[in-house]
């Protein structure tokens, strides 16, 4: 099967992610692709083209150009394909869904890439390992389909992310925090995003390296010269106010709120919807993280809940996000 039509190019993403995540990453991969179908355990296939490097958990992200149930069938067919690439490199896909016993050896693995360029060898533009105008990837799954197509890999920009001049021991880690934006701004397209408790700015910089329109503000003066130092040190700008959430004024697609707490005490549940009543004037989406159970607070504010997920952070910590129209 060789896809040509626009409409039809699907795209396959594989991922990954640390046990403790597993719901933090589905609830992202669920936002990101709507229409996305489950291949396998680690392996997602959509009709929505997105960067790879936007999610902490996706590795790369395929092309599909060819589908074939074997390895042979597929290199006899890539003569088939019109590519307009002057040079390329094969990459071997390891498939995450399986385990390290189940996955080739790394042998194997450059032999098929050694064979799926010579089979393209003069018919396709020239092979160039070091600095190639497209890589193309080869996987197989589980089943034995092979797939062709080119390839993106992710890059895990976010790391620098870490390494903040300021930081808060109960911020969200860069991770989550990248995840968190995702599930909130899945098409940043147009979208105008508040961050109206932004701390020390993690959800803000995770934002601003996508390049969505996010503008934050804090009731605590004393986190100001931290977080606006913090988005200069990675050359980001963005407006940050000194204000109370139930002072904002405006109106935004998306309210991303790291809920305030203390870990010595319970917040104050009247506090707590006196912020949700808040954002419920000046936002059509809310994206909350609590350690609280306010789902009785969310109803009362006027929104309903659409998603959600735990976030585990060791043994006896956990948040919860929610998605809320």
């Amino acid at each position: 099967m060789q896809l040509t039509s626009k409409q039809q190019t699907k795209y396959l993403y594989t991922f990954t992610f640390y046990e403790e995540e597993r719901f933090l990453a589905s609830l992202e991969l669920r936002s990101l692709f709507p229409d996305g179908e489950l291949l396998e355990g680690n392996i997602i296939q959509t009709y929505r083209k997105i960067n790879p490097s936007r999610s902490p958990f996706i590795k790369g992200r395929m092309e599909i150009l060819l589908k074939r149930n074997s390895l042979p069938k597929m290199m006899m067919d890539l003569g088939e394909l019109q590519l307009e690439d002057n040079s390329y490199k094969i990459k071997y896909i390891k498939n995450p869904s399986l385990s390290k016993s189940e996955e080739r050896h790394l042998e194997d693995r450059r032999q098929i890439e050694k064979q799926i360029g010579l089979s393209m060898y003069s018919k396709q533009g020239q092979v160039d390992l070091h600095h190639p105008d497209q890589i193309y990837g080869v996987i197989c799954l589980q089943n034995g389909i092979w797939l062709f197509g080119k390839y993106k890999e992710s890059k895990a920009e976010w790391h620098s992310h870490q390494q903040k001049p300021n930081n808060y021991s109960t911020a969200l880690n860069t991770r989550v925090a990248r995840a968190v934006v995702n599930i909130a701004v899945p098409e940043p397209a147009g979208i105008k995003v508040i961050d109206p408790c932004c701390g020390i700015g993690t959800v803000l910089i995770e934002a601003l390296s996508m390049g969505i329109k996010i503008k934050g503000s804090d009731v605590n003066p004393l986190v100001m010269s931290g977080v606006r130092e913090n988005i200069a040190h990675f050359g980001f700008s963005a407006e940050v106010k000194l204000k109370d959430i139930r002072d904002v004024e405006g109106n935004y697609d998306v309210a991303i709120i790291d809920m305030p707490y203390n870990l010595c005490s319970v917040q104050d549940p009247v506090v707590q919807l006196e912020m949700l009543r808040s954002t419920r004037s000046f936002a059509k989406k809310m994206v909350v993280i609590t350690i609280d159970s306010i789902d009785d607070l969310i109803l009362k504010a006027g929104f309903v809940i659409h998603d959600r997920c735990i976030v585990k952070k060791g043994k006896n910590f956990q948040r919860e996000i929610l998605v809320c129209y």
